[in-house]
C-alpha cells in the first residue's frame, strides 16, 4: 500500500473468522438504546453501530492464530486461541462494556501484542523506524467518516484517530466525538453554579464531564432566556367548563392551565366543488389522535353553515375505519372535500399548492394532563398566535428537485425555510442567535475560573477561554439541529404512542399531510431543553482519551490515510443523499457557527459536486451517474491502496439489502457489483466478506425480498504488481479447491445460514482479484457480476457434495424437499426418486419422516410439528439424519435449547452431522423463498453453540436461568 519494500504479512482474524452472532445480535440491540449513545447529539444517517465498528477494527488489527504456527502449531490449538479471541470480541460488543476500562484494556492488550509481534520480525524493514515503532500505535483513519462511529471506536481501542469528509456537518459530528472532548479533558466545569458548588473534597472530572455540565448548564440559560423572549407565542391552556362539555375525562382539570405538548395541524386547499370553492378544507391522512387501548381519542370535522370546525372527542369512534382515514382516499395526494365529499384530485393540489395557496388548520391540541396525554379542540386564539408569529430570519435555501428523497417541493414547499411554520422560524432563530450570546458568556466564565484568554480560536488548536466557548457552542448548536429536526411542518403525531415522529423518519424528507408541532418549551422528546439533556449524556460517554483530528477533505485526493489503519464507510451508490439531506441542518448550523468555523462554513450549502453518490438528476443520467461513482470511487479506493499501513488490511462497508438484488442468486445488485468493481479496479484484492446486521437474524419478511438491514464488510489487502491473467477454467477449478476448505472453516465458526452466501463471497473474491483478469473462452473479461454467480453456483455445489455424508433416506428427502418442499407430490415421481437414491418409499415411511396416504395416492414429508414427541434415537433401527434436524427443531421450538440439548445428548457425536444439513436446507428454503422453513433451519443452526454447551453440562440454559432469576 504505502510502501512496496519486503515485508513479514500476517494474516489477521477478520480475515479467517468473526464470532458474527455476537456482533450482529449487539448491534441490533444497539439501535433500541438512547442513553449517551452519539446518535443522540446530531442526526446522521445510516450510522455504524459502534459495535460492529468496535468489533471489525480489533479483529482488522489482531493477528489470527494461524499466522503463528511456532505458538499454535495445530488446527485445534489454533481453533481454540480463536475462540478466546472470539470471548474477548463477545464481551467488547456489549453495550454495557462501552466503557468498561476492564474489558477495554484486555482488547487493547491484545492489539499491542500483535503489533510488538509485527515490529520484531520487520525490525529489518527499510521503514521500519517509520512503519514499525513498538512504542507506538499506528494512527487509523476514516475518510468518509460521516457520522463518525468508526473513528470512535477506533479512539476507545487506543489509537490516535483522524476522520475527514467532504461533507461540513459530518466533519462538525466528528469533531464533536473525537476532536473536541480530548482537548478538554479531565477539566472542570467553568460555569458559576459549578464553581460555587464547591466542597472540601474536590470533585473529580472525567474526561468530557466539565464540558458535558457546562453545555448543560448554558443550554438551560439559552431555553429561560429564550423563553423570556418569545414564551408568549407557546401559551398554556386553560380547561373551561365548555371545553369540558360532554369530555367526563376533562371534568377534573375545570380551572386547571395546561402545558400544550402539540398543536396538530391539517394542511389545506380551497374545495374543487363549485359550491365550496372559498373553503380550504383539510388535506388529512387520519382523524385518529390517540389509538392507545383505553385512551381513544379523535378530531371530528362539524359542519357548519359554509364552513366547518374542530371537535375532539374521548373514546373508540363508531366508523373506526372512516376515522382512521380522515379525508385521505388513497395513496399520495388523493383526497375528499369534507364540505361535500367530493374527490380532490392530486393535480387541484399541486395546482393550488404550487401556486401558494396551500395553507393549514389547526385540528387539534395535546395537551400534558395529570396522567398523561389531554386531546383538546383547537381554538381561535391558538391558532391565530401561531400563524402571525413574525420570523426575522428565513433559510431561502432551494431543496433539490428529486422526489425521490424530497417530495415538499413537489406541493409548493420550494425552500428549506418553507418547511417550517412561522412560529417554528421564530423559535429556531431565537435559539440559533442565542448559541452566540451563550458563547460569550462562556468565554467571560471560563476566563474568570483561570482559563488563559490566549484568543486562540478552537480552529486553530486553540486550548483557552475563547476555544472552550467555540466547544461549548458547537454543542448547544446540534441542540438547534435536534429541535429542527421535530421542530418542522414534516414532523408527525404517532397516535399509537402519543409521541413525535420525527423529520428524518427515514433517509428522506417526506411531505406530510397533517403534521405535529411541538412546543420547545415543555419537557417533551421535541424540547430544546430535552435536546440539551439527551446531548450532554453523549458527550459524557465519550472516550475523550487519545488527541484526535476532524478534517474536511474529499476522499479521492486525501493522503491523510498515509501509514494508517484504515476503515471506512463510503456511500451506497444512490441509497442516501447525505449532501442534499444535510442542508435541512447546515443552514441553521452556518447562522450558529459561521463565525467559530468560517471555512467550514464558507459555502451557502453543503458541497456537492464531488460527492460520490449516483444520483442521476445531478447527473443528467442514470449511465452518467453510474459512471460519476464508479470513476470516483474508484480514484478514492486507490488512495487507500496506496496509503494505507502495510501491515493491515483495509476494511470496507457496503450496505447490501437484499430487497433490492436483481439477480437471481440474492447476492448482486448494479450498486454492489459497480462497488466490488470499483474497489477491484483500485487495485486491492479481497480477502473476506462479513455481513454485519443491525436487525434480529430471524427477522424476514419474505425470502429473495429479505428485510435484513446488512452492511457487508469488504476485507482488503493490496493486489501484487505481478499477477497473471486466468482463464475462466482456472479460475472455477480453483473456486472449487478452495471454497470447500474456507465454506467448512464458516460452519465449524458456526455463521448463521443467513449470512453464509454473503460470508462465501470473501473466499470466492480472494481467488478471482488474485489475478490481474479472468478471461472467458472468448477472450473477454468475466464481469464482476459473473464471478458472484459463479461463486454462488460453487457454494451451491459444495453443499449439495456434502450431502455424500448423508445416508440414502436423508439424501431422497433431501432432493423431495427441493422440489416440494412439506407439500404433497405424486406417489409415481417419489417411488421413482427412492430407486435413484437406493431406498423406497415405504422404508422411508417406516423411518418416520414420510406420510404415505395409499399405494396410489400422494406422499409428503412430516413437517417437525408432526414428529412424535417421545421419538428415542437410541431405539430408532432406521436412523435418518434428516430425523435428527426435525426433531431437533421441533425440540427447539416446542421445548427450547433445554429440550434440545436432552435430543442432542441422545445423539451424541451424530447431531453434528445435523448441522450440516441444516445449512443446505436453509439454502433451498431461501432460494425457493420459503421463510417459515427457512427461519426454522437458521434458529437451528444458531442455537447450537448453546445446545452443545447444555448437552455437555447437563445444565438449564440462559432463557430458563433468566426465568429462574425472575421468579426469584
Amino acid at each position: 500500500m504505502a510502501d512496496i519494500q519486503p515485508m513479514i504479512y500476517k494474516k489477521k482474524l477478520i480475515e479467517v473468522a468473526l464470532p458474527l452472532e455476537a456482533i450482529n445480535k449487539a448491534s441490533a440491540r444497539e439501535k433500541s438504546i438512547r442513553h449517551g449513545h452519539p446518535s443522540t447529539l446530531h442526526q446522521w444517517w445510516a450510522r455504524r453501530p459502534l459495535a460492529a465498528a468496535r468489533a471489525v477494527i480489533f479483529a482488522q488489527m489482531v493477528d489470527d492464530p494461524s499466522s503463528h504456527p511456532d505458538l499454535f502449531p495445530t488446527e485445534k490449538k489454533q481453533e481454540k486461541e480463536r475462540l478466546r479471541l472470539f470471548r474477548i470480541i463477545e464481551d467488547l460488543v456489549l453495550w454495557e462494556n462501552t466503557s468498561n476500562e476492564v474489558v477495554l484494556q484486555k482488547a487493547r492488550d491484545e492489539i499491542w501484542q500483535s503489533w510488538r509481534r509485527a515490529c520484531a520480525e520487520n525490525a529489518d524493514h527499510p521503514r521500519a523506524r517509520e512503519l514499525f515503532d513498538r512504542k507506538k500505535l499506528p494512527a487509523f483513519h476514516d475518510p468518509f467518516a460521516g457520522g463518525g462511529s468508526l473513528p470512535l471506536e477506533a479512539q476507545r481501542l487506543g489509537l490516535e484517530a483522524y476522520a475527514s469528509d467532504l461533507n461540513p456537518v459530518a466533519v462538525l459530528i466528528c469533531k464533536a466525538m473525537i476532536e473536541i472532548p480530548p482537548r478538554f479533558a479531565g477539566r472542570p466545569a467553568v460555569n458559576p453554579g459549578a464553581r460555587e458548588g464547591k466542597t472540601l473534597i474536590p470533585r473529580e472530572w472525567r474526561g468530557a464531564q466539565g464540558l458535558a455540565e457546562d453545555v448543560r448548564h448554558y443550554g438551560h440559560w439559552m431555553r429561560d432566556e429564550a423563553q423570556r423572549r418569545i414564551g408568549y407565542l407557546y401559551p398554556k391552556i386553560e380547561i373551561t367548563s365548555d371545553t369540558a362539555k360532554g369530555r367526563a375525562d376533562l371534568k377534573p382539570l375545570v380551572g386547571r392551565e395546561l402545558t400544550v405538548i402539540a398543536w396538530l395541524w391539517a394542511r389545506t386547499v380551497k374545495s374543487p366543488n363549485p359550491a365550496f370553492s372559498k373553503v380550504a378544507v383539510p388535506l388529512a391522512s387520519t382523524f385518529m389522535l390517540s389509538t392507545r387501548p383505553g385512551k381513544e381519542a379523535y378530531a371530528e370535522p362539524v359542519i357548519e353553515a359554509a364552513g366547518y370546525r374542530f371537535s375532539v372527542k374521548a373514546g373508540k369512534p363508531k366508523d373506526v375505519e372512516a376515522v382512521k382515514n380522515g379525508t385521505k382516499l388513497a395513496r399520495g395526494a388523493h383526497f375528499r372535500c369534507v364540505m361535500s365529499g367530493t374527490p380532490i384530485a392530486s393535480d387541484h393540489i399541486y395546482s393550488e399548492a404550487n401556486a401558494g395557496r396551500m395553507g393549514a388548520r389547526l385540528m387539534a391540541i395535546v395537551a400534558e394532563g395529570e396522567r398523561g396525554r389531554v386531546y383538546l379542540a383547537p381554538t381561535l386564539e391558538m391558532e391565530a398566535i401561531a400563524l402571525k408569529a413574525p420570523p426575522a430570519w428565513k433559510p431561502e435555501l432551494a431543496m433539490p428537485g428529486n422526489p425521490r428523497w424530497f417530495s415538499p417541493p413537489l406541493y409548493g414547499l420550494k425552500t428549506y425555510g418553507d418547511l417550517f411554520t412561522p412560529r417554528q422560524l421564530v423559535a429556531l432563530t431565537t435559539f440559533s442567535d442565542l448559541v452566540q450570546e451563550a458563547r460569550e458568556r462562556v468565554k467571560r466564565d471560563a476566563f474568570g475560573a483561570g482559563l488563559p484568554d490566549d484568543t486562540t480560536p478552537l480552529r486553530d488548536g486553540g486550548t483557552g477561554a475563547t476555544a472552550y466557548a467555540d466547544a461549548a457552542a458547537v454543542y448547544l448548536a446540534f441542540a438547534v439541529s435536534k429541535m429542527a429536526n421535530i421542530g418542522s411542518s414534516i414532523t408527525s403525531w404517532m397516535s399509537d404512542r402519543g409521541a413525535f415522529r420525527e423529520t428524518f423518519a427515514r433517509q428522506a424528507i417526506p411531505m406530510t399531510w397533517d403534521f405535529a408541532e411541538a412546543n420547545t418549551f415543555a419537557d417533551i422528546g421535541g424540547s430544546f431543553s430535552m435536546a440539551i439533556d439527551k446531548g450532554t449524556m453523549a458527550i459524557d460517554a465519550f472516550p475523550a482519551s487519545s488527541l484526535a483530528t476532524a478534517a474536511q477533505l474529499d476522499a479521492a485526493s486525501q493522503t491523510t490515510s498515509l501509514d494508517k489503519v484504515v476503515s471506512t464507510d463510503p456511500p451506497y451508490y444512490d441509497n442516501i443523499g447525505y449532501a442534499d439531506l444535510s442542508d435541512f441542518f447546515y443552514v441553521w448550523l452556518r447562522r450558529s457557527l459561521k463565525p467559530v468555523f468560517p471555512e467550514l462554513f464558507a459555502t451557502l450549502a453543503v458541497p456537492k459536486a464531488q460527492e460520490l453518490v449516483a444520483t442521476p438528476y445531478r447527473h443528467g443520467s442514470k449511465e452518467k451517474a453510474e459512471t460519476f461513482f464508479l470513476d470516483g470511487m474508484t480514484q478514492a479506493m486507490h488512495r487507500l491502496a496506496e496509503q494505507a499501513h502495510p501491515a493491515f488490511p483495509v476494511t470496507i462497508y457496503y450496505a447490501f439489502r437484499q430487497s433490492e438484488s436483481d439477480g437471481d442468486d440474492s447476492t448482486t445488485n448494479t450498486g454492489w457489483d459497480t462497488f466490488l468493481a470499483a474497489v477491484i479496479q483500485a487495485g486491492l484484492a479481497i480477502s473476506g466478506t462479513w455481513p454485519m446486521r443491525t436487525e434480529g437474524s430471524g427477522r424476514m419478511v419474505a425470502m429473495g425480498t429479505n428485510a435484513l438491514a446488512s452492511s457487508i464488510v469488504l476485507v482488503c489487502r493490496p493486489r501484487a504488481a505481478d499477477v497473471r491473467v486466468a482463464t475462466r477454467r482456472e479460475f472455477v477449478t480453483a473456486l472449487k479447491a478452495e471454497l470447500p476448505v474456507a465454506l467448512a472453516h464458516l460452519q465449524r465458526g458456526n455463521i448463521a445460514p443467513v449470512d453464509l452466501a454473503q460470508a462465501a463471497i470473501g473466499p470466492g473474491m480472494a481467488v478471482y482479484t488474485r489475478y490481474a483478469k479472468v478471461l472467458d473462452a472468448a477472450g473477454a473479461p468475466v464481469s464482476v457480476r459473473e464471478a458472484l454467480s459463479l461463486i454462488n453456483q460453487t457454494l451451491d455445489e459444495v453443499l449439495a457434495e456434502q450431502e455424500g455424508d448423508f445416508d440414502a433416506d436423508t439424501r431422497w428427502a433431501v432432493a423431495w424437499f427441493e422440489h416440494s418442499g412439506f407439500g404433497t407430490g405424486e406417489y409415481g415421481l417419489a417411488e421413482t426418486l427412492s430407486k435413484a437414491k437406493n431406498t423406497s418409499v415405504q422404508g422411508m415411511k417406516d423411518a418416520g419422516i414420510l406420510d404415505k396416504k395409499s399405494p396410489g395416492g400422494k406422499v409428503r414429508l412430516l413437517r417437525p410439528k408432526e414428529l412424535p414427541k417421545n421419538w428415542d434415537p437410541s431405539a430408532d433401527s432406521r436412523l435418518t439424519v434428516w430425523e435428527m434436524v426435525h426433531h431437533l427443531i421441533r425440540a427447539l421450538e416446542s421445548g427450547g435449547e433445554g429440550a434440545a440439548a436432552e435430543l442432542a445428548t441422545k445423539l451424541g457425536s451424530k447431531a453434528e452431522v445435523a448441522r450440516e444439513l441444516a445449512y443446505r436446507l436453509y439454502i433451498i428454503s431461501e432460494r425457493k423463498k420459503r421463510a417459515p422453513e427457512a427461519l426454522a433451519y437458521n434458529g437451528l443452526v444458531q442455537s447450537w453453540p448453546e445446545i452443545q454447551r447444555l448437552a455437555r453440562e447437563g445444565g438449564p440454559s440462559r432463557t430458563e436461568q433468566a426465568q429462574l432469576f425472575a421468579q426469584e
